[in-house]
């Protein structure tokens, strides 16, 4: 079986490597958005789209016109990267996976990217990327495989490097027998079907107030001043590090998960229409805006999509297996006798089942149930392959 890993590391180049990198990554979003531009102005007169291949032929022209002459200082590939991307951006347009594509701004999301031509050195921690020569790096882990590609991002301030290989194992079987099935919560950050639970950490709740502060702040300082950039700085780093405390503990809760079960079952939960806005429009207002707002934060602070992504590929690494299922009723349904009623769940923590009189804690029959629908799911499978080779 093929791996694919990324690993990032934090640079640490120099002021004229930094200059480079900043050149790299405007050049690239111009690209970017001079074919995002072309590409509708294309679409309105003939209806039909350019595409990689005569974009790349456009990019070429750039290069030799007089007011895009700073382009061909930049690396080729990194700006042929930026046309692949574009171009990936549209067919998921098309396909119903993504909006569709928007222009870049300055300071948001800057990167680059080589395909190949990169090189490290991971005796002295640097790595080579072209035309801009070697910069060293904070090297945390060694990187294992082979090197497939290469992006350099710009991260509140500081530069990062992540280097995606590919390396092949042989098909792994997972050490452990057991099924677990997970209800996703905001009282409880997650609710096993053993009867455990995982605390939320809410850390965004934790620094709010003063990310609130800081932002008052900004907003006295004059725009685009030296002070304000300082002041936007110090909040991007109280932001990065409210984002670094919960990666981070998303990643010892789905490693421990992942490492100790072999199957796990969790509700398709669809976080974007969760905490979708209720302010509404001008005709027609929202209700509860405020209390929905609190609770749309609540949501979005407890990273569950991100959860669910470690857990599917670290469940595969290991030679286990991640269950989606539909979370209808999940809450509602009795875990002992099946019976579905709305009036099971008499409150927020506890269930009683108005059929068997069965009573337990709501989150632990909500995980109960999200496990008894994921073996449903493996033993319909495994009825259906038996099925198929009867005929």
């Amino acid at each position: 079986m093929e791996i694919l890993q990324a690993n990032k590391f934090k640079l640490l180049p120099k002021l004229k490597q930094s200059q480079l990198m900043k050149q790299f990554a405007g050049s690239c979003r111009f690209v970017w958005n001079k074919a995002l531009e072309l590409e509708q102005n294309t679409y309105e007169s003939t209806k039909k789209r350019l595409g990689y291949v005569e974009l790349a032929a456009e990019l070429v022209k750039w290069k030799s016109e007089e007011g895009t002459l700073f382009l061909s200082d930049v690396h080729s590939q990194a700006l042929q990267q930026s046309l692949k991307d574009l171009d990936r951006a549209y067919d998921n347009f098309f396909q119903g996976r993504a909006e569709f594509p928007k222009y870049k701004k300055r300071g948001e999301k800057d990167s680059f990217r080589y395909p190949q031509g990169f090189k490290m050195d991971e005796k002295n921690a640097r790595i080579y990327l072209p035309k801009i020569g070697w910069v060293r790096y904070k090297q945390s882990r060694l990187v294992l495989g082979t090197p497939k590609q290469v992006t350099v991002s710009l991260y509140c301030g500081e530069w990062y490097i992540s280097v995606q290989t590919a390396f092949e194992i042989e098909d792994p079987v997972h050490n452990s027998t057991s099924s677990i099935g997970i209800d996703m919560g905001i009282t409880h950050f997650a609710t096993l079907s053993d009867g455990t639970h995982i605390e939320s950490l809410n850390i965004y709740r934790k620094y709010e107030r003063k990310l609130s502060r800081e932002l008052k702040a900004l907003s006295r300082k004059k725009k685009y001043s030296s002070n304000w950039y300082k002041q936007k700085r110090l909040i991007q780093r109280l932001h990065k590090r409210v984002a670094d405390i919960r990666r981070n503990h998303l990643h010892q809760e789905s490693s421990r998960i992942s490492k100790n079960h072999a199957l796990v079952v969790m509700e398709d939960l669809k976080v974007s229409n969760m905490s979708r806005s209720a302010s509404g429009s001008v005709e027609n207002p929202g209700k509860n805006v405020s209390s929905k707002s609190g609770l749309n934060k609540a949501i979005l602070d407890q990273g569950w999509y991100e959860f669910r992504r470690q857990l599917e590929y670290k469940l595969k690494w290991r030679g286990g297996r991640l269950i989606l299922v539909a979370p209808q009723y999940t809450s509602q349904r009795c875990s002992v006798c099946g019976h579905t009623s709305s009036s099971n769940r008499q409150s927020q923590s506890k269930f009683e089942c108005e059929s068997c009189g069965m009573s337990m804690n709501a989150d632990v029959n909500a995980a109960r149930n999200i496990l008894a629908a994921g073996h449903a799911v493996t033993a319909c499978e495994v009825g259906s392959s038996h099925g198929e080779a009867r005929t």
